[in-house]
């Protein structure tokens, strides 16, 4: 990927550019699926965390847990939730947003004071298109999307994913190597000059 490519990615619509990392063992929990399901989304979150060499905790001895994933199948569901409100503040705005636009999917993120990635909410609607989908390619596609914070356009045009030959759905390779050289010690957790781009291009191209 080229240095380009890669500022898009972290571009914002706005113009700016903004990247995070997580700072701290990610302590996953997921409301709303089976014990099936949920097998599944452990293992896309044990191998987007291995290609970040990034480890993945029982609990985050501040939070409890840090990563929560909720699945649904209406956004009305989330106005049963005890005590959301207080993790989403804006949630009794936020919904009818989702609602009008007939959003599929959001995400919200908490930072630390370096910018870092703390903690972060998922929430996948599970009707229409997304639930035709398979739960491997569900699980993986938001798994992905919450290792990083990422732009808001970064998979407008194409997603993250790839077919491979067999018909299995799988990260495409350059984003697994951005991953991991996202997560390189020596390059800061957050940034907010596209300069930073270069270095990650530099690390994904084997020259950093």
């Amino acid at each position: 990927m080229t240095p380009d490519e890669v500022a898009r990615l972290f571009t914002r619509a706005d113009g700016s550019y903004i990247f995070a990392r997580w700072g701290r063992p990610i302590a996953p929990v997921v409301f709303g699926i089976e014990d099936q399901t949920l097998a599944v989304v452990k293992g896309a979150l044990q191998a987007v965390t291995e290609l970040a060499r990034h480890p993945v905790v029982e609990t985050d001895p501040e939070l409890g847990v840090n990563l929560l994933f909720f699945f649904l199948r209406e956004w009305d569901e989330l106005r049963h939730v005890p005590d959301l409100g207080r993790l989403i503040p804006d949630l009794d705005a936020l919904l009818p947003r989702l609602e009008e636009v007939d959003a599929n999917q959001y995400r919200a993120f908490r930072f630390e004071g370096d910018g870092a990635i703390r903690a972060a909410f998922v929430f996948v609607r599970m009707s229409g298109e997304m639930a035709e989908l398979p739960a491997e390619t569900v699980a993986l596609a938001q798994v992905v999307q919450t290792i990083l914070l990422w732009s808001d356009t970064a998979f407008s045009d194409r997603s993250a994913l790839a077919e491979a030959p067999n018909g299995t759905v799988i990260l495409r390779p350059e984003i697994g190597r951005l991953i991991g050289a996202a997560y390189d010690p020596v390059l800061p957790r957050a940034a907010t000059d596209a300069a930073h781009a270069y270095r990650l291009a530099a690390r994904i191209g084997g020259e950093g």
